[in-house]
């Protein structure tokens, strides 16, 4: 726990750090430009160009910061909008003050014309304000524009964070919706001490541990997902003594494609579950067509009119809900129940 704080302490101190020498490296740049510029005027000496253009941005930028760095926050951000006024006001008028006592101090640099005529206090103060209101102005562009692009990184990482967890409970929901089913069909072979039984616990371990310890990624191997599809339809012909009947194909080639793990099978297990698979006559339908960048897979069974899932069923929304969220804009998913088949065709794009 120690060390976490003290890494964000120091992820703190790196990021403020950079913004310090950003900062920095923006005003030397700015002053240093506009010396440069000035300093092909023949007519201003050194001491000219220092205090034009270093004793007085000097100055300015402090401003910058007393408004960018205390007045917003204290006053502007907590919606106190007249404090706020006030004190720019007493701030600009300050500052407008000083800027003219430093003025006396340097007077044939600030205070006197090209005529060797002396500017007044009046018309000295005012052209002070307007130059600090830019940069109050300046410094509440940036503040604004800063806040505002960490508020919307801020909503993007909560954003991402709540669809993180919305896809571990959908996930958390497949194990035991699986393991569910799987049991059932092994419990209907134990109870009719079938010899097939130790062969379809063996079958569903393999499955399991895929589904332990190949699924924690968000994306797996197509082939490995294929595989995992060929295991479970093996585990229902067990079931079914043999007698379960699926034209499976996988049409295209299969290569380094990859695919939210766990997301096809609940379609299967729906075939199987509320379709008819011992009937030689009609058996369940499933193509999957591959190619390098997309998948369509198309699944029809036989509706058995007597075989409802009383608990409701979590698979097909349980996938829908995750296609939007890992899959926006990338699928279309198209469900026909008619009257005698349910049909099921969805393209991915990988």
């Amino acid at each position: 726990m120690q060390d976490t704080i003290s890494t964000g302490k120091q992820t703190r101190v790196i990021k403020t750090a950079w913004q310090v020498f950003w900062h920095m490296l923006f005003w030397l740049g700015m002053i240093s430009f506009f010396i440069f510029l000035a300093r092909s005027n023949d007519e201003l000496n050194m001491r000219q160009l220092l205090v034009i253009f270093l004793l007085y941005p000097a100055i300015n930028i402090t401003l910058f910061y007393i408004n960018f760095l205390f007045y917003i926050p204290r006053f502007l951000d907590k919606k106190r909008y007249w404090a706020y006024a006030c004190v720019i006001l007493i701030t600009i008028i300050i500052y407008g003050v000083g800027k003219y006592g430093v003025g006396l101090q340097f007077k044939d640099v600030v205070l006197i014309h090209s005529k060797n005529k002396e500017i007044s206090f009046t018309s000295y103060f005012f052209s002070t304000v307007f130059t600090s209101l830019i940069f109050v102005f300046l410094s509440t562009v940036l503040k604004f524009t800063t806040d505002w692009f960490l508020n919307e990184r801020i909503q993007r990482d909560l954003e991402n964070q709540r669809l993180s967890a919305e896809l571990a409970f959908l996930k958390s929901q497949i194990n035991p919706h699986f393991l569910f089913n799987s049991l059932n069909s092994i419990y209907s072979l134990a109870y009719q001490r079938s010899e097939t039984t130790p062969e379809a616990i063996l079958k569903l371990s393999e499955i399991m541990r895929y589904m332990l310890y190949e699924c924690n990624d968000n994306r797996v191997d197509l082939s490995k997902e294929l595989q995992y599809l060929q295991n479970y339809i093996d585990l229902q012909k067990i079931r079914f003594g043999n007698k379960a009947f699926i034209d499976f194909k996988v049409m295209g080639e299969v290569t380094n494609q990859q695919i939210v793990p766990l997301l096809l099978i609940a379609f299967i297990e729906n075939a199987f579950k509320h379709g008819v698979a011992n009937d030689v006559m009609t058996p369940i339908k499933l193509l999957i067509n591959v190619d390098e960048c997309k998948l369509h897979f198309y699944i029809q069974n036989k509706k058995h009119t007597h075989n409802r899932d009383a608990s409701g069923g979590i698979g097909l929304n349980n996938v829908q809900r995750r296609l939007n969220l890992l899959y926006p804009d990338k699928y279309t998913l198209h469900i026909r129940d008619e009257d005698d088949t349910y049909t099921c065709e969805l393209s991915i794009i990988l």
